[in-house]
Protein backbone atom coordinates (compact mmCIF):
# COMPACT_ATOMS: atom_id res chain seq x y z
CA UNK A 1 0.00 0.00 0.00
CA UNK A 2 1.33 3.51 -0.75
CA UNK A 3 2.89 5.79 2.17
CA UNK A 4 0.06 8.33 3.43
CA UNK A 5 0.39 12.03 1.81
CA UNK A 6 0.61 14.42 4.56
CA UNK A 7 -0.31 18.61 2.45
CA UNK A 8 -0.38 21.40 4.92
CA UNK A 9 -2.41 24.06 4.22
CA UNK A 10 -2.97 27.75 5.71
CA UNK A 11 -4.70 30.66 4.04
CA UNK A 12 -3.34 30.36 -0.01
CA UNK A 13 -6.13 29.10 -2.27
CA UNK A 14 -4.46 29.18 -5.34
CA UNK A 15 -1.45 27.68 -4.26
CA UNK A 16 -3.30 24.65 -2.23
CA UNK A 17 -5.67 23.83 -5.44
CA UNK A 18 -2.39 23.51 -7.67
CA UNK A 19 -0.78 21.67 -5.16
CA UNK A 20 -3.60 18.99 -4.49
CA UNK A 21 -4.34 18.71 -8.54
CA UNK A 22 -0.46 17.97 -9.33
CA UNK A 23 -0.30 14.96 -6.61
CA UNK A 24 -3.75 13.88 -7.97
CA UNK A 25 -1.90 13.68 -11.63
CA UNK A 26 -0.16 10.93 -10.20
CA UNK A 27 -0.97 7.38 -10.71
CA UNK A 28 -0.71 6.50 -7.24
CA UNK A 29 -2.79 8.89 -6.11
CA UNK A 30 -5.95 6.89 -6.55
CA UNK A 31 -4.55 4.19 -4.00
CA UNK A 32 -3.05 6.74 -1.43
CA UNK A 33 -4.70 8.24 1.85
CA UNK A 34 -4.15 11.99 1.91
CA UNK A 35 -4.33 13.90 4.97
CA UNK A 36 -4.95 17.57 4.76
CA UNK A 37 -3.81 20.09 7.98
CA UNK A 38 -5.50 22.82 7.60
CA UNK A 39 -4.29 26.20 9.95
CA UNK A 40 -6.38 28.15 11.78
CA UNK A 41 -6.92 31.86 11.10
CA UNK A 42 -4.59 34.51 13.22
CA UNK A 43 -7.42 36.75 13.22
CA UNK A 44 -11.44 36.27 12.19
CA UNK A 45 -10.26 38.32 8.58
CA UNK A 46 -8.68 34.90 7.73
CA UNK A 47 -12.15 32.81 8.29
CA UNK A 48 -13.70 33.36 5.46
CA UNK A 49 -10.62 32.41 3.05
CA UNK A 50 -9.22 29.50 5.34
CA UNK A 51 -13.33 28.11 4.91
CA UNK A 52 -12.82 27.89 1.31
CA UNK A 53 -9.85 26.39 1.31
CA UNK A 54 -11.69 23.36 3.76
CA UNK A 55 -14.54 23.26 1.31
CA UNK A 56 -12.32 22.80 -1.65
CA UNK A 57 -10.56 19.47 0.19
CA UNK A 58 -13.87 18.45 1.19
CA UNK A 59 -14.84 18.75 -2.81
CA UNK A 60 -11.76 16.59 -3.87
CA UNK A 61 -11.48 13.52 -5.23
CA UNK A 62 -9.39 11.26 -6.82
CA UNK A 63 -7.47 9.88 -3.53
CA UNK A 64 -7.98 6.85 -1.79
CA UNK A 65 -9.59 8.62 0.99
CA UNK A 66 -9.24 12.40 1.84
CA UNK A 67 -8.23 13.09 5.94
CA UNK A 68 -8.99 16.70 6.97
CA UNK A 69 -7.44 17.79 10.15
CA UNK A 70 -9.12 21.32 11.04
CA UNK A 71 -6.89 23.33 13.76
CA UNK A 72 -9.62 25.55 15.40
CA UNK A 73 -6.11 27.92 16.14
CA UNK A 74 -3.18 28.95 14.45
CA UNK A 75 -0.86 26.66 15.20
CA UNK A 76 1.86 27.86 12.81
CA UNK A 77 3.75 25.56 10.32
CA UNK A 78 6.81 24.37 13.14
CA UNK A 79 3.87 23.09 15.19
CA UNK A 80 1.56 22.38 12.34
CA UNK A 81 4.73 19.68 10.95
CA UNK A 82 5.90 18.36 14.17
CA UNK A 83 2.39 17.17 15.08
CA UNK A 84 1.23 15.98 12.28
CA UNK A 85 4.65 14.18 10.91
CA UNK A 86 4.85 12.53 14.17
CA UNK A 87 1.23 11.53 14.90
CA UNK A 88 0.93 10.20 10.92
CA UNK A 89 4.40 8.63 10.70
CA UNK A 90 3.63 6.79 14.13
CA UNK A 91 0.61 5.77 12.79
CA UNK A 92 1.82 4.19 9.38
CA UNK A 93 5.66 3.90 9.70
CA UNK A 94 6.39 6.06 6.93
CA UNK A 95 4.86 9.59 5.22
CA UNK A 96 5.63 11.63 2.33
CA UNK A 97 5.16 15.43 3.07
CA UNK A 98 3.90 18.13 1.06
CA UNK A 99 3.27 21.71 1.87
CA UNK A 100 0.74 23.77 -0.10
CA UNK A 101 3.18 25.80 -2.25
CA UNK A 102 4.38 22.79 -4.09
CA UNK A 103 3.60 21.49 -7.70
CA UNK A 104 4.53 18.17 -7.84
CA UNK A 105 5.60 15.72 -10.75
CA UNK A 106 3.13 13.05 -12.50
CA UNK A 107 5.63 10.60 -11.44
CA UNK A 108 6.55 11.87 -7.42
CA UNK A 109 4.51 9.36 -5.56
CA UNK A 110 5.80 6.62 -7.71
CA UNK A 111 9.53 7.83 -6.63
CA UNK A 112 8.81 8.24 -2.97
CA UNK A 113 7.43 5.16 -2.56
CA UNK A 114 10.26 3.32 -4.32
CA UNK A 115 12.51 5.01 -2.55
CA UNK A 116 10.47 4.45 0.69
CA UNK A 117 10.44 0.54 -0.32
CA UNK A 118 14.27 0.30 -1.43
CA UNK A 119 15.77 2.37 1.72
CA UNK A 120 13.39 1.18 4.36
CA UNK A 121 15.37 -0.74 6.30
CA UNK A 122 18.51 1.07 5.62
CA UNK A 123 19.37 2.70 8.83
CA UNK A 124 21.92 5.15 8.03
CA UNK A 125 19.49 7.30 5.32
CA UNK A 126 16.53 8.52 7.11
CA UNK A 127 15.12 11.34 4.80
CA UNK A 128 14.61 11.48 0.77
CA UNK A 129 13.90 14.41 -0.72
CA UNK A 130 12.49 15.10 -4.37
CA UNK A 131 13.35 18.54 -4.86
CA UNK A 132 16.52 20.26 -6.77
CA UNK A 133 17.43 23.27 -6.79
CA UNK A 134 21.11 23.86 -7.80
CA UNK A 135 20.54 22.65 -11.51
CA UNK A 136 23.48 21.25 -11.84
CA UNK A 137 23.76 18.57 -14.31
CA UNK A 138 26.58 16.80 -12.86
CA UNK A 139 24.86 15.31 -9.92
CA UNK A 140 23.25 11.59 -11.02
CA UNK A 141 19.10 11.30 -10.66
CA UNK A 142 19.57 10.17 -6.63
CA UNK A 143 22.56 10.53 -4.59
CA UNK A 144 22.96 10.63 -1.25
CA UNK A 145 24.19 13.03 1.33
CA UNK A 146 24.34 14.74 4.71
CA UNK A 147 21.70 17.47 4.34
CA UNK A 148 17.81 17.46 4.58
CA UNK A 149 15.28 19.62 1.95
CA UNK A 150 11.89 20.37 2.77
CA UNK A 151 10.13 20.88 -0.28
CA UNK A 152 8.56 17.28 -0.77
CA UNK A 153 10.39 15.25 1.44
CA UNK A 154 9.65 11.69 3.32
CA UNK A 155 10.68 9.37 5.51
CA UNK A 156 10.47 6.73 8.21
CA UNK A 157 9.31 6.32 12.22
CA UNK A 158 12.70 4.48 12.91
CA UNK A 159 14.80 7.96 11.76
CA UNK A 160 11.56 10.82 12.44
CA UNK A 161 12.62 9.23 16.32
CA UNK A 162 15.93 11.34 16.02
CA UNK A 163 13.90 14.50 15.27
CA UNK A 164 15.21 16.89 18.43
CA UNK A 165 13.20 20.24 18.80
CA UNK A 166 15.24 21.45 21.38
CA UNK A 167 17.09 24.19 19.21
CA UNK A 168 19.68 24.85 21.79
CA UNK A 169 20.67 21.04 22.57
CA UNK A 170 21.51 20.74 18.68
CA UNK A 171 23.29 24.04 18.40
CA UNK A 172 25.82 23.02 21.04
CA UNK A 173 26.72 19.97 20.09
CA UNK A 174 27.15 21.05 16.59
CA UNK A 175 29.38 23.81 17.56
CA UNK A 176 30.87 22.00 20.88
CA UNK A 177 32.15 18.93 18.52
CA UNK A 178 33.46 21.77 15.82
CA UNK A 179 31.07 20.25 12.67
CA UNK A 180 29.67 23.92 11.74
CA UNK A 181 31.98 24.11 8.93
CA UNK A 182 30.70 21.53 7.71
CA UNK A 183 27.25 21.71 8.47
CA UNK A 184 27.26 24.92 6.59
CA UNK A 185 28.62 23.20 2.95
CA UNK A 186 32.27 24.36 4.23
CA UNK A 187 31.13 27.78 4.91
CA UNK A 188 29.39 28.34 2.23
CA UNK A 189 25.72 28.82 3.89
CA UNK A 190 24.90 29.61 7.26
CA UNK A 191 22.77 26.93 8.55
CA UNK A 192 24.38 27.03 11.80
CA UNK A 193 23.55 30.59 12.05
CA UNK A 194 19.54 29.91 10.81
CA UNK A 195 19.86 27.21 13.44
CA UNK A 196 21.26 30.03 16.48
CA UNK A 197 18.43 32.54 15.21
CA UNK A 198 15.71 29.71 15.91
CA UNK A 199 16.95 29.07 19.64
CA UNK A 200 16.64 33.17 19.92
CA UNK A 201 13.01 33.40 18.75
CA UNK A 202 13.87 34.62 15.75
CA UNK A 203 12.81 32.16 13.71
CA UNK A 204 10.43 29.16 13.80
CA UNK A 205 12.29 26.52 11.79
CA UNK A 206 11.16 22.95 12.24
CA UNK A 207 13.43 22.10 9.04
CA UNK A 208 16.89 23.16 10.60
CA UNK A 209 16.13 21.45 13.55
CA UNK A 210 15.32 18.25 11.19
CA UNK A 211 18.76 18.76 8.98
CA UNK A 212 20.87 19.20 12.38
CA UNK A 213 18.73 15.88 14.15
CA UNK A 214 20.08 13.60 11.32
CA UNK A 215 23.21 15.56 10.82
CA UNK A 216 24.09 15.09 14.16
CA UNK A 217 23.25 11.29 13.88
CA UNK A 218 25.82 10.87 10.98
CA UNK A 219 22.33 9.73 8.79
CA UNK A 220 22.15 10.88 5.01
CA UNK A 221 19.36 11.92 3.06
CA UNK A 222 18.54 10.60 -0.94
CA UNK A 223 18.60 13.48 -2.95
CA UNK A 224 17.24 13.99 -6.63
CA UNK A 225 19.75 15.15 -9.51
CA UNK A 226 16.27 16.34 -11.22
CA UNK A 227 13.57 17.62 -9.57
CA UNK A 228 9.87 16.44 -8.95
CA UNK A 229 9.03 19.44 -7.47
CA UNK A 230 8.55 23.14 -7.88
CA UNK A 231 7.98 25.55 -5.14
CA UNK A 232 5.34 28.25 -6.11
CA UNK A 233 5.33 29.89 -2.42
CA UNK A 234 8.19 32.69 -4.09
CA UNK A 235 5.88 35.21 -5.27
CA UNK A 236 6.27 37.02 -1.64
CA UNK A 237 2.83 35.19 -0.54
CA UNK A 238 4.38 32.42 2.15
CA UNK A 239 5.90 32.86 5.74
CA UNK A 240 9.03 31.64 4.37
CA UNK A 241 9.21 32.26 1.15
CA UNK A 242 10.10 36.07 -1.07
CA UNK A 243 11.19 36.80 -4.10
CA UNK A 244 14.66 36.07 -5.97
CA UNK A 245 13.90 32.68 -7.18
CA UNK A 246 16.95 31.32 -5.51
CA UNK A 247 15.71 28.21 -5.08
CA UNK A 248 13.32 27.59 -8.27
CA UNK A 249 13.28 24.37 -10.29
CA UNK A 250 12.05 23.09 -13.35
CA UNK A 251 9.75 20.15 -12.78
CA UNK A 252 11.33 16.99 -14.45
CA UNK A 253 8.51 14.97 -16.54
CA UNK A 254 10.24 11.63 -16.20
CA UNK A 255 10.46 9.22 -13.88
CA UNK A 256 13.22 8.44 -11.85
CA UNK A 257 14.42 5.43 -11.18
CA UNK A 258 15.27 4.26 -7.21
CA UNK A 259 18.46 1.33 -7.01
CA UNK A 260 19.92 1.30 -3.91
CA UNK A 261 23.07 2.90 -3.62
CA UNK A 262 26.37 0.90 -2.34
CA UNK A 263 27.89 1.54 -0.56
CA UNK A 264 26.05 3.77 2.01
CA UNK A 265 28.03 6.52 1.97
CA UNK A 266 27.85 10.55 1.07
CA UNK A 267 28.41 11.31 -2.36
CA UNK A 268 31.02 13.76 -1.69
CA UNK A 269 30.84 15.30 -5.39
CA UNK A 270 27.04 16.12 -4.59
CA UNK A 271 28.43 17.67 -1.43
CA UNK A 272 30.59 19.75 -3.74
CA UNK A 273 28.06 20.81 -5.97
CA UNK A 274 25.92 22.27 -2.86
CA UNK A 275 28.87 24.09 -1.89
CA UNK A 276 29.64 25.52 -5.30
CA UNK A 277 25.79 26.67 -5.36
CA UNK A 278 25.74 28.06 -1.75
CA UNK A 279 29.14 29.88 -2.85
CA UNK A 280 27.83 31.43 -6.35
CA UNK A 281 24.25 32.39 -4.75
CA UNK A 282 25.24 33.37 -0.47
CA UNK A 283 28.46 35.29 -2.08
CA UNK A 284 28.14 39.19 -0.74
CA UNK A 285 28.54 40.19 -3.87
CA UNK A 286 25.62 37.94 -4.96
CA UNK A 287 23.83 39.41 -2.33
CA UNK A 288 24.79 42.98 -3.41
CA UNK A 289 23.17 42.26 -6.44
CA UNK A 290 20.05 40.78 -5.74
CA UNK A 291 19.64 43.72 -3.26
CA UNK A 292 20.50 46.48 -5.92
CA UNK A 293 17.97 44.77 -8.55
CA UNK A 294 14.95 44.61 -6.22
CA UNK A 295 15.99 48.05 -5.17
CA UNK A 296 15.55 49.03 -8.83
CA UNK A 297 12.03 47.25 -8.98
CA UNK A 298 10.43 49.19 -6.23
CA UNK A 299 11.61 46.59 -3.80
CA UNK A 300 12.64 48.05 -0.63
CA UNK A 301 11.95 45.12 1.48
CA UNK A 302 14.59 43.73 4.03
Amino acid sequence: MPAPIILFTYNRILHAEQAIRSLAANDLAKDSELFVFSDGPKDETERPIIEEIRHLIRETKGFKDIHLIERSENWGLARNVIDGVTSLVNLYGEVIVVEDDLVVSPYFLRFMNDALATYRDEPRVGHIQAYDFTQDKELPETFLIKWTGSWGWATWKRAWQYFNPDGKYLLHEIESRGLSYTFDFNGKYGFTRMLRRQTEGKNNSWAIRWNASLFLQDILSLNVGRSLVQNNGFDGSGTNCGGGHLYSADIYLLPICVEKISPITENLEARRAFSRYYARTNSFIAKAIRRIKRTLRGDFGA
